[in-house]
This record gives structure tokens, sequence and C-alpha cells, in this order.
């Protein structure tokens, strides 16, 4: 069984992948541009993927592909409807990095509520060895308790921020996009009283037509000029020109964002032109990368490849 990785690097030289290569033959690639997928992929009956477009363009000439092993929980880079018609079977890794990324929301909005950026460039400029008092605080920063945090997704990550949230005193509301969910605990409310409530609002849920711009220019004028925004979904839940002009114009304190709408950022993105850390945080989508998370991906993708080898469903899509 012929196995290929398309996106090794995406799992990062730390963490070893040997182990897939256990199930069969296999070739890895560090990276793969979209071009270069149909021809990796003429022989392969595994294909290995993370962002790489899998669809009738890159698969047609690939006949004896079976199975596709997502490196990820997101799968939008894969025709699903075209898979189904050739009868491949594609499986995700679920759940692998909700740890990270409930970490990462309360570090980003940590970073920003508190003016981590400020404080520390007074005492590493001097200005603090300069002062006689033994403490400053020039800069106002509030507790979460008491606040209202409010959630776009009540998925396991959006979950698991909901219980840390809580735990630090805040009020905890939420809203469904899908309206699917049902969660006990946490006052479910529509979109426009999460906007007009809550003091952080983050977001949790995948993309699609529901969600695509979900926080556009009149989304963000109807959120306290107080709120902070916090997005570790996916970028395009966003509308990032929009956010651009609302931190510029002060319509909302502050926003952390670990995706933008195209990745890597460009340079004519308008979010790139705003430089000041206490309005805005941008880390480059890498959340859900923990040492941890990653070895997880792996160890899960075995399992699943190992399990379409028994004729074995697990963690299936199709």
């Amino acid at each position: 069984m012929k196995i290929v990785i398309l996106e090794r690097g995406t799992i990062g030289p730390d963490v070893d992948v040997n182990v897939i290569g256990e199930l069969g033959e296999t070739v890895i690639y560090d990276n793969t541009d979209p071009e270069q997928v149909a021809e990796r992929v003429r022989d392969a009956e595994i294909i290995v993927a993370n962002k790489c477009p899998l669809n009738e363009k890159t698969l047609k000439d690939a006949p004896n592909v079976r199975f596709i092993e997502e490196f990820a929980t997101g799968y939008d880079n894969i025709d699903i409807a075209y898979c189904k018609s050739r009868g491949i079977g594609v499986a995700n890794v679920s759940d692998y990095s909700t740890p990270a990324v409930v970490q990462h929301t309360f570090a980003l909005a940590l970073y920003l509520s508190e003016h981590l950026p400020h404080y520390d460039a007074y005492v590493k400029n001097g200005s603090y060895a300069a002062q006689s008092r033994f403490t400053y605080f020039g800069v106002p920063f509030t507790e979460l308790a008491g606040k209202t945090w409010g959630i776009v997704g009540m998925g396991h990550i959006g979950q698991g921020v909901a219980q840390v949230a809580k735990s630090f005193g805040c009020e905890v509301i939420w809203y469904s996009t899908s309206g699917a969910h049902t969660i006990d605990g946490y006052r479910q409310v529509d979109f426009e009283t999460l906007l007009k409530e809550s003091d952080y609002l983050s977001l949790h849920c995948p993309l699609n037509e529901k969600t695509l711009h979900l926080i556009d220019a009149k989304a963000l004028q109807a959120m306290k000029p107080t709120a902070i925004l916090i997005n570790v979904a996916r970028g395009k839940v966003v509308d990032n020109a929009a956010l651009a002009e609302a931190l510029k114009n002060n319509e909302i304190a502050a926003a952390g964002l670990d995706v933008v709408e195209q990745e890597p950022i460009t340079t004519d993105n308008p979010l790139s032109e705003i430089k000041d850390s206490d309005k805005l945080i941008i880390t480059p989508h890498m959340a859900w990368a923990s040492v941890e998370a990653r070895g997880r991906v792996v160890t899960e993708a075995y399992k699943n490849i190992e399990a379409f080898r028994k004729g074995e469903k697990r963690n299936r899509i199709i």
C-alpha cells in the first residue's frame, strides 16, 4: 500500500512521523504546492494532507486512491462530494488541539486586556527604573471576573473556553450559527444579544456559508467599544478590512487573531497597517500547534489509516 504524505512540514521537524511508514511504502514531501498535487498523488493509494486541494482536478489522474487522511480537523480542502462519487474514504483527526487552542484563546485575551506590551516596554525602555515608586499602572486594566464572555461555536473548543471563562468568574453566553447545539449550564442567545452583551467575544466555529464574514462592519458596530474580539477559528469568519476600520475608529477596544483571511498574511491586508500591539495581536495560525497536539495528530492519523487497512471505520467523514 503506497502512502503519500504531502505536507510533512505542517507537523514540524520536532515531531516524528515515521510511525506512519510502518503501514506501507511511504513517500514524504515536506511541502506541496497546489500545482504539484496531481503528479505527487498519481500512484498513491493513501494520501495524507492538510491544506492541499484534493478534488477532481488533482485526483482524476490518480486511479488507485482509496483513502485520504487529513492531518487536521478541518477538511475544507477536500471535495467531499467528488470523493464520495469515487468511493474514496476520508477521515480527519478531531479534538486533538482542544487544550492548545483553549490555552491560546486566553493567552491572546490576557495579553490584550492587561496591556502587557505597554508594561513590558515600560520596564525595558528604562522608564520603570527611572521612577521613584515601586509600582506603575499608567494604562488601566480590568479583571475578567464579572465580565461577559461570548462564544460563537460550542463544540469541544468552545466548551473548553466556556469552562475556563467561568473559572475566571465570567458569565458565559453563546450563539450557534447552525442552531443544532444544546449545551446546558450556559445561556444561549441570539446573535444580536451576543454582540451587544459580550465584553470578550471568541470565535470557535467552522467556516461555511453561515459564518463567512459573520463578523462584519455591522457586527463590529454592534459590539461594545470596550470589547475584545478573539478569532482562533477561521480567518474568513472575520471581515479583515472591516475589523481594521473598527480598530482604527475605536469601535472595539482590541482584537487577538490567530487566523486571517489569506494565510500567510499578505502585505495588503489592512490589518498589517496596525502596529499597536495593545490594540491588535496576530499570531501565525499556531494556536493548535503545541508539541503535544502535533504528536496527537500523528498518532491519530496512524490509527485512522490502520483502521482503514483493517476495514474498520474510525473518524470517518465518508
